[in-house]
């Protein structure tokens, strides 16, 4: 067991974490989740945790379906909806390697395949880094696609409507360890982004898995709805993407410095606000 993992044992015991939820995605990025009581979790780490790869979307088939899910330790956070627990005890999460049993890395992980990548680059002096930005839309509710605000590009909307909501989100995501560059309203009604800061690709990876989440839970709590849908409200002039806008910057090695902000502009005319 390496020091990674003995810490994330450590604090679970520490700040009283009664479940640790284990994701990964399936081909289609969508988010899959197990959880694990506390005292099964140095179990899952040594020996990961077993499921019917058969069932998740382009994993495998019947007859080869056992796969494994290994937490990654290095991608522990409390989850802060969740910090005092229904159970009286915290919630935690970690992203998962998938293999296979065998104990080799499964070839359909999107994962294991963003890393694979990421090794090629690397062979070849680069290194990756994205800065992405991340639009969505708040709705009264799932059936009902009413925008709670008239507001367009950077307008100020009134603080009781969705400042306070973008406020709460950001907090969310910082005590996750995910940096926020900023945040403001976009072009169609109830129309909202909020941009992370610059990471290595893996890294990002993760973190834009959690932001929707956070964003779905930050709106479940606030008893409105949330959607990443491309163009939810038809004839709003809406043109958000998901993301908006995946830019990346290729360095060689030996130099590390990370990419700055103006490596990515979008591109907006009076007619037609790109993407």
């Amino acid at each position: 067991m390496d020091r990674q993992q003995e810490y994330v044992l450590r604090t679970v015991e520490e700040r009283d974490i009664r479940f640790v939820r284990l994701w990964f995605t399936d081909v289609l990025g969508m988010l899959k989740s197990v959880a694990v009581t506390s005292s099964e979790l140095e179990g899952a780490f040594n020996e990961g945790l077993g499921f019917d790869g058969s069932a998740v979307d382009g994993f495998a088939r019947v007859q080869e379906s056992d796969m494994l899910a290994v937490p990654d330790a290095a991608t522990f956070q409390v989850l802060p909806w969740r910090a005092d627990g229904d159970t009286g005890g915290g919630v935690g999460r970690m992203f998962c390697d998938i293999r296979t049993p065998q104990g080799a890395p499964f070839a359909a992980d999107p994962r294991h395949v963003l890393r694979r990548n990421l090794g090629k680059a690397a062979d070849m002096g680069f290194t990756f880094y994205v800065h992405p930005e991340m639009e969505f839309f708040l709705f009264a509710g799932p059936d009902d696609p009413t925008p709670l605000d008239s507001g367009g590009y950077f307008d100020l909307t009134p603080l009781d409507v969705q400042q306070d909501f973008r406020r709460q989100a950001i907090e969310t995501l910082e005590a996750m360890g995910i940096s926020v560059e900023y945040s403001h309203h976009e072009v169609a009604p109830s129309q909202h982004e909020i941009d992370l800061r610059y990471a290595d690709a893996l890294t990002m990876a993760d973190n834009l898995m959690t932001y929707r989440l956070v964003v779905k839970e930050v709106a479940l709590a606030r008893g409105i709805y949330a959607t990443f849908m491309p163009k939810p409200l038809p004839g709003s002039g809406a043109t958000a993407c998901t993301p908006t806008c995946r830019c990346s910057t290729a360095t060689r090695t030996p130099s590390t410095t990370p990419p700055t902000r103006t490596t990515c502009r979008r591109r907006r005319s009076s007619s037609r606000p790109a993407c």
